[in-house]
């Protein structure tokens, strides 16, 4: 009677593991396909380019989403990565400029890495659209450059809308 119980217990350790093994996969599977994760290209968070937009707004097919699922994976977290690293040197920036004796051999140092940074990420971002463009119909490349030309627009303050943007931050917009 012992041994059966032990058993009883082992079969049903092993259903909830398997029961929770399958509701993870098929968990990430479902964020995958509604593209839960993607690019805010407005300061109001909206305009997201995830999965969910290039199948149902450009209509992506299979083919098409399984490039843009490799070209995401790959940017993605490069680019959140990158921004992480913007924001950091940003803020130390900010704080060396407001301490009596600011480390200007610091700063301009600063200035370098988030240039280079800079750089990195538009490269990235210019990879990013080549790969999805390349898989493109004629229309849908043309509503994909719709959808990108905000990343790309002037970042100056005499832009209105990044003006706009800047005096009215939303902390939840990354």
């Amino acid at each position: 009677m012992n041994k059966s119980k032990a058993l009883l217990w082992l079969v049903i350790l092993l259903a909830v593991l398997n029961l929770s093994t399958i509701a993870a996969v098929v968990y990430h599977h479902i964020r995958e396909e509604q593209g839960l994760t993607g690019i805010s290209l407005d300061a109001q968070g909206e305009n997201c380019l995830n999965g969910r937009y290039f199948r149902q707004e450009l209509g992506f097919n299979d083919e098409q989403m399984k490039v843009f699922r490799e070209a995401n994976q790959h940017f993605q977290p490069l680019a959140q990565d990158i921004v992480q690293q913007l924001d950091a040197l940003r803020n130390e920036a900010f704080a060396l400029l407001n301490t009596t004796e600011p480390d200007q051999q610091r700063l301009q140092n600063i200035s370098s890495e988030i240039g280079a940074l800079h750089t990195e990420l538009k490269n990235a971002t210019n990879h990013y659209y080549l790969s999805l463009r390349a898989v493109c119909s004629p229309q849908q490349a043309q509503n994909l450059q719709q959808v990108f030309t905000p990343l790309f627009q002037d970042a100056s303050c005499n832009n209105p809308q990044r003006r706009n943007a800047a005096m009215h931050p939303r902390q939840d917009a990354r």
